[in-house]
């Protein structure tokens, strides 16, 4: 199924048809309320908004308590052979002095990695100076405008898409009607052909002939029949129903005329209001953002404060192992292989490429409308050619109605004058639905109603 990536406002509807209809526009707002690819591009939003909370806390002081316990066994160990250096002389010193005023010491070996070791401590860091933060929470902002044109973007194109499948449903409404009617006046021939033919009247063929019509209808029907569970289906999909939810037909749309508004003026209203052009535009506003944080952290320098105070010692005695230390940090990077510099001439690669695909999309929606514009003027010449033919075969009707009373038609031209009537005036409806189906896809691509 194609991805419904867009937005809009639910007041208004696009096209008059869609306007008019109240069962439309309930449909289109249970699907902006119960879609699931627009839930999860509203927490799409949210979690954007939770990125801003999340760069503003680095503007706080970071406290943190961070105790630590060292058990350790083997490795290196540092030896010192103090004994061999000190017994000799404190020998020769008790001698001197007939006392033992100074003992033998031994060779110290200790092991460089600590044992029964602890650090108990609060550590407190503060950012001073930090253009990264201050952009970053800039940048989150923007990101924020990104997603939300992105929401606006998926309303958008579900309120069109929900239109056009709500259309499409009703076509196959009234085509399986069509069929249906006439298979009935085909049994109307089949029992008046089979009676000629036992009447001696006609032929064999013309009984097959007709049985072999209503086969092929049963066939389109039950084509058309599963056309309309699918379209019932795929509706109901939009809407996050259950897909065999019974759908409210309005018959009535077929009566509301279609306005075709110019092309020149759909055009304008495309590159105007077309939220895809927000999105790059946000898109945009995101690169310069970046940008400017590169350009001043390529410059500035960042300033902290910190320290901690805590104990430290072996064993957790917690006597005599108190301490407390602050610190002051500069970081100012001055030279990494011009890394700074060539990012910043990447984003500007980047900013170049999303205004190049502006004007790419602006070529592309213009051909969108064009097409769709004229796909409603064809369906335009459609209707007024069906509604001619509806015009020629009532006319047809009433001779032959008036030649059959007179005697001077078979039973046969009356029925075929009738079915005529009736297939010419479904025929109508049907161009007219495709004519709102038409109407609203020039609305989705010219933008109506932004």
């Amino acid at each position: 199924m194609k991805k419904i990536t867009f937005y809009l406002c639910l007041t208004c509807i696009g096209g008059q048809a869609a306007a008019q209809s109240g069962i439309v526009q309930s449909y289109v707002q249970q699907g902006l309320e119960s879609n699931l690819a627009l839930k999860q591009q509203n927490l799409e939003f949210e979690k954007a908004v939770k990125n801003i909370d999340i760069a503003r806390s680095n503007l706080s002081p970071r406290i943190a308590f961070a105790p630590n316990y060292t058990l350790a066994a083997g490795g290196r160990k540092l030896d010192f052979p103090i004994g061999d250096l000190l017994n000799p002389v404190y020998k020769t010193l008790n001698q001197l002095t007939s006392s033992s005023n100074f003992p033998m010491v031994e060779n110290v070996s200790q092991q460089l990695a600590p044992n029964n070791f602890h650090e108990t401590k609060v550590t407190f860091q503060y950012p001073i100076f930090n253009t990264d933060i201050k952009y970053n929470i800039l940048l989150q902002k923007e990101l924020l405008q990104t997603e939300e044109a992105k929401r606006k973007a998926l309303k958008y194109e579900l309120r069109y898409t929900i239109e056009t499948a709500y259309y499409q449903y009703l076509q196959t409404l009234e085509t399986i009607k069509l069929i249906d009617q006439s298979r009935t006046v085909l049994s109307q021939f089949l029992v008046l052909n089979q009676k000629l033919v036992a009447n001696n009247v006609a032929l064999k063929d013309a009984v097959m002939s007709t049985e072999y019509e209503i086969s092929k209808l049963d066939q389109q029907n039950s084509v058309f029949r599963k056309n309309r569970e699918s379209a019932k289906a795929y509706f109901n999909f939009l809407l996050n129903r259950d897909l065999t939810t019974d759908i409210i037909a309005d018959t009535s749309l077929v009566n509301i005329p279609v306005h075709v508004e110019d092309l020149e003026r759909s055009k304008q209203s495309a590159l105007i209001n077309r939220p895809e052009f927000n999105q790059l535009q946000s898109g945009i506003k995101v690169n310069e953002t970046i940008l400017l944080m590169q350009t001043k952290n390529a410059k500035l320098p960042q300033l902290s404060v910190g320290g901690s105070t805590g104990f430290q010692g072996f064993g957790y005695t917690f006597r005599n192992q108190a301490y407390a230390l602050a610190q002051i940090g500069l970081q100012w990077d001055l030279y990494h292989g011009y890394e700074k510099k060539h990012k910043m001439q990447q984003t500007k690669i980047q900013k170049s490429i999303l205004e190049t695909k502006i004007e790419e999309v602006k070529q592309q929606v213009q051909l969108q409308v064009t097409q769709a514009y004229y796909d409603l003027v064809s369906s335009e010449e459609s209707l007024k050619s069906a509604l001619v033919g509806v015009e020629k075969t009532e006319k047809v009707l009433k001779i032959v109605e008036s030649r059959y009373k007179n005697g001077q038609a078979i039973y046969v031209e009356y029925f075929k004058a009738q079915n005529d009537d009736m297939v010419a005036k479904l025929n109508v409806s049907l161009a007219r639905y495709d004519m709102l189906v038409k109407k609203s896809m020039l609305d989705r691509w010219s933008g109506s109603g932004l």
